[in-house]
């Protein structure tokens, strides 16, 4: 077992900001490589179309199965691994964080739930399938040599994702009206959650950060999610410790440390509070080698 948890870049397979790639029955690299990879995470965003077939992954512990017509998305640093890949025909897509707009970005980013497989229907099969048929068709060496097939290529890319995200927002939308303050708010918070974790664990320090008071701040999360803000700072806490326990070898003390805990009994505490066993017993239970 490793110290880290390998994390795979996209330049490391293509020179572009992303990489698309048909899959079928026939196409065997494809699956070869996302099973032989074993447990890693990503830097970048993958998102994958399936016509049919069946596809079980793990992702931050739980497994996911998708069968059929149907998306979902791996988000960066998600740690993952892939189960199964049986009779798969659809579209797999890779992109850079930073070549996706921030509509579609936030749509998964900032999303109060946790982002699952979804069944479509043929008429978003469809639209989806033109869309990536074009993309890939764009996907040449001529196209990237100019502004103007950069655009094209662009363009093509933005629609393929957007489609994700109307259909991801469209089956999460809160009863609370996508322009509600709290709401934005709530979104606004949970990233700044992801981008700050290790360094900011209180309530305040996020609301110093957004600029609002701690009691606005606290009145706003219980009232969008049910639960307390601080239990969101926790969260994120704990499943990056629940990563660095089951896919690394470094002691819960280094790990303590990683997430910025000078106190690594402090740490221990909380994780037994927060998940019902200490850290080594979960260890015991999730370690996948040695």
């Amino acid at each position: 077992m490793k110290h880290t948890i390998p994390t795979y870049d996209l330049s490391d397979i293509s020179e572009h900001h992303f990489l698309i790639k048909r899959l079928d029955e026939n196409y065997h690299h494809s699956r070869d490589t996302i099973l032989d990879k074993g447990i890693h995470r990503d830097s970048h965003y993958i998102f994958t179309c399936m016509e049919s077939g069946h596809v079980k992954m793990m992702v931050d512990f739980k497994i996911i199965e998708s069968q059929g017509s149907s998306i979902f998305c791996v988000l960066p640093n998600q740690v993952h691994q892939g189960l199964l890949m049986k009779d798969v025909s659809g579209w797999f897509v890779a992109v850079k964080a930073d070549w996706l707009p921030d509509t579609v970005r936030a749509v998964f980013e900032e999303s109060l739930d946790e982002v699952k497989p979804i069944t479509i229907d043929k008429n978003w099969m469809e639209k989806i399938n033109t869309s990536a048929s074009m993309l890939q068709a764009s996907f040449t060496e001529e196209t990237f040599a100019s502004k103007e097939g950069l655009l094209i290529v662009h363009s093509l890319l933005n629609a393929f994702v957007g489609m994700f995200a109307f259909i991801y927002s469209r089956e999460t939308t809160s009863e609370i009206s996508d322009e509600n303050r709290s709401l934005q708010l709530a979104r606004a918070f949970r990233i700044r959650i992801r981008e700050n974790f290790k360094t900011t664990k209180s309530p305040s320090e996020y609301a110093e950060l957004l600029n609002i008071s701690r009691g606005y701040l606290t009145e706003v999360i219980r009232e969008v999610t049910g639960k307390p803000a601080q239990y969101w700072i926790h969260q994120e806490i704990i499943i990056e410790a629940k990563r660095l326990l089951a896919f690394t070898h470094l002691t819960v003390k280094e790990i303590a440390y990683e997430l910025g805990y000078s106190d690594h009994t402090y740490f221990s505490r909380l994780f037994s509070k927060l998940v019902g066993q200490p850290p080594s017993a979960f260890r015991d239970k999730n370690k996948t080698g040695k």
